[in-house]
């Protein structure tokens, strides 16, 4: 067990139990797996499709290289330091408390938007069996279920999100076995301009590159964001039971395995169907489904989008508040972030989800639709953001270690420099994107204002008192790394700590 989890720093804003260790690798591996494979995958997939056509393949490959890289910083830093707070307290640490609070406070809010759409989302999927119960009453029901798993403690919560996220890479396997069946045997009427990989470059449907450049650099808006959520790894190292061993493996095996599930299934897709009939009216993926002939593909693509839900608001719920909890330690989120209960779940962040859920799914009742789009846009803006600033953090990380002598990191970047310089410059032209076209230029603005707002509240509701008490965190915590890991005999016994 870390030591940097169970000491009390004397901040005045001590908590009065640790959390609890008790996330294994499977579980850590499966709850990054499932964050960033859900509705991005199943249904916002055809926007990207309809932005590049078959280019959108590439741009997966281009931004799930970057993604890897903003990984496998956010890697380093966390087996150097395996704290709750992840990225927000990097940032606290290399950049300065201001940064810290804004990484922290801008991730906590997109988990809330995107929580909020998911709720919807689901009572939409469950109207779809049963459309005479009312949409808030599913919305009622999956906050509650919800709370209920992240109160009894992380190891329920891990094993929820193992099997959830186990439903979908099961289901995207077989989808990918499925269509690539189709493309062999022929078991369904495909149209003449897929037959296999040729359609992907078919002159008929415009080539490889129907939409030019343009068309591929506009669907890095679409892309980048549906790998969003995969920094959760980060924040599960507070309660991982061996986070130098078990966060590496993940880092290493989840973005590739990502990326072939998203490579892999939309590829299969539009060999099956041209590109330019996905029109975004139905997941592409329902394609497959009624290649294959079975009957009851709209049903079994719902319990999937259902599960993809389930799975997204679990990660949602749990991201938000160790984030949220970390902020607290620092002193810029109220004291009562730190109270933990009895099964080591920081219960008063969970709380405050569940009443943020509350309100947004009946903002999302009585809100137009099109005010609410605007809103959640920001999540877009945010998960770049959160990504400049792990890598910003990580740059930081090294030069301090370079200037202090420090001993090497144990998971050091690979290609460093010149790969890490490369990736903040690729992340800050996804930005640029954002602004550039008009349909998504509204991710940027609401993005800057978030921004402003955040440096506005770090300066009148933080300020110097918070400041002062997040370095003395850092400061404690600095120390703490460099002493020597606990005995035996010293480090008390966690209930559940088989290792998978």
């Amino acid at each position: 067990m870390n030591t940097v989890e169970n000491t009390a720093i004397d901040t005045g804003a001590t908590r009065k139990r640790p959390l609890a260790r008790a996330l294994t690798a499977r579980h850590i591996r499966f709850m990054a797996l499932g964050s960033a494979i859900g509705t991005g995958l199943f249904y916002g997939s055809s926007a990207a499709i309809q932005a590049a056509g078959p280019a959108v393949l590439l741009a997966y490959m281009i931004a799930g290289a970057a993604v890897f890289m903003v990984m496998r910083a956010l890697g380093e830093m966390t087996v150097r330091h395996p704290v709750t707070g992840s990225f927000g307290q990097f940032a606290n640490r290399y950049l300065g408390a201001r940064w810290g609070f804004i990484t922290g406070w801008t991730y906590a809010f997109e988990m809330v938007v995107v929580a909020i759409a998911d709720v919807t989302a689901f009572g939409v999927y469950m109207g779809f069996w049963y459309p005479d119960v009312a949409r808030w009453v599913w919305i009622v029901a999956v906050i509650l279920f919800i709370a209920a798993i992240n109160l009894l403690g992380v190891r329920a919560f891990g094993e929820l999100e193992f099997w959830l996220a186990l439903v979908k890479v099961t289901a995207i396997i077989a989808m990918i076995a499925g269509g690539i069946a189709i493309i062999i045997f022929g078991f369904s009427n495909q149209s003449p301009d897929a037959s296999g990989i040729g359609a992907l470059f078919n002159p008929a449907t415009g080539g490889f590159f129907p939409m030019g450049i343009e068309g591929l650099i506009a669907s890095f808006a679409i892309v980048v964001f549906a790998f969003g959520g995969i920094e959760i790894i980060g924040i599960t190292a507070g309660e991982a039971q061996d986070p130098k061993r078990v966060i590496p493996k993940a880092i290493n095996s989840v973005p590739l395995r990502i990326l072939l599930f998203y490579v892999g299934a939309l590829a299969v897709i539009m060999m099956l169907a041209p590109w330019n009939t996905i029109t975004g009216d139905a997941s592409p993926f329902v394609s497959i489904f009624d290649g294959l002939g079975i009957p009851a593909a709209p049903h079994i693509l719902n319990f999937v989008v259902i599960t993809a839900a389930l799975s997204a608001i679990n990660s949602d719920v749990f991201g938000a508040g160790r984030i949220i909890f970390g902020l607290a330690e620092q002193g810029q989120a109220p004291r009562v972030f730190l109270r933990v209960s009895r099964n080591g779940v920081p219960w008063a962040t969970v709380a405050l989800m569940v009443a943020a859920l509350s309100v947004g799914a009946w903002m999302n009742a009585v809100i137009p639709e099109d005010v609410f789009l605007v809103i959640a846009s920001i999540a877009t803006f945010a998960t770049v953001w959160v990504w400049i600033m792990i890598v910003c953090s990580h740059i930081a990380m090294k030069r301090d270690i370079a200037r202090g002598g420090r001993s090497a990191s144990e998971f050091p970047v690979p290609l460093w420099p010149y790969a890490s310089w490369a990736t903040l410059g690729f992340l800050v032209f996804v930005l640029g994107v954002l602004g550039w076209f008009e349909n998504t230029r509204v991710a940027l603005v609401v993005g800057a204002v978030w921004l402003v707002l955040l440096l506005l509240a770090y300066q009148f509701a933080v300020g110097a008192a918070g400041k002062r008490r997040a370095d003395l965190v850092d400061e404690t915590r600095a120390l703490e790394v460099q002493a020597p890991e606990p005995t035996p005999e010293q480090t008390p016994e966690v209930k559940g700590t088989s290792r998978d």
